[in-house]
């Protein structure tokens, strides 16, 4: 699976694809919520994507400078409006931050400091209802940052998002995408 063969959910004004990957910058105001604390539901942010079924794994390096509030990059795993899974690296107060959101109707919010934000290779992981989020810093081994349920609906669409809900311009790179067999159901052994 090439960006070529994805599509778009919220098309980006910026897209281009170069030797580093293909870089995204956001339009004004985009974002992926729904209620939870602010009240507000947003499905505006740009969300490149294919389908997929069963079981899979998929994997992304992610470049980037991270300089206002909520800017985001990273996977994106959705079944509705109402049902997906959002993980990547989000400034907040300040500090890139690795951040997933879990939204089952309403949307969740979970997120721990980083070493080093760019670059960073994120990897989910779908066994059934499970979903695995593994993220790998610069020269360091996998760890997994959430387990996390979605319900096994297929098909499901995965791919790469980019979100800027506080201003425009916010510019990812991303490489090395490869979705292919979910990695063995072991949590607590290193996997490739």
């Amino acid at each position: 699976m090439t960006f070529a063969d994805m599509e778009w959910l919220n098309p980006p004004p910026v897209c281009t694809t170069g030797p580093a990957g293909l870089s995204v910058t956001t339009g004004p105001a985009t974002d992926f919520w729904r209620e939870t604390f602010y009240g507000f539901t947003r499905d505006s942010g740009h969300f490149l994507h294919h389908p997929v079924t069963g079981d899979f794994s998929v994997r992304v390096t992610i470049t980037a400078r991270y300089e206002a509030l909520y800017d985001q990059a990273g996977l994106m795993l959705r079944l509705s409006e109402s049902h997906w899974i959002k993980a990547g690296v989000e400034l907040t107060d300040g500090q890139p931050m690795f951040s997933t959101v879990v939204t089952n109707g309403r949307s969740d919010w979970a997120t721990t400091p980083l070493t080093s934000a760019s670059p960073l290779t994120l990897r989910l992981t779908r066994h059934a209802e499970a979903i695995r989020i593994d993220l790998r810093e610069a020269s360091s081994i996998w760890r997994m940052a959430r387990l996390a349920y979605l319900p096994p609906d297929s098909p499901a669409h995965i791919g790469i998002m980019a979100c800027s809900p506080e201003r425009e311009g916010f510019t990812a790179t991303f490489s090395d995408y490869h979705c292919g067999p979910a990695i063995p159901r072991t949590l607590h052994e290193a996997h490739e």
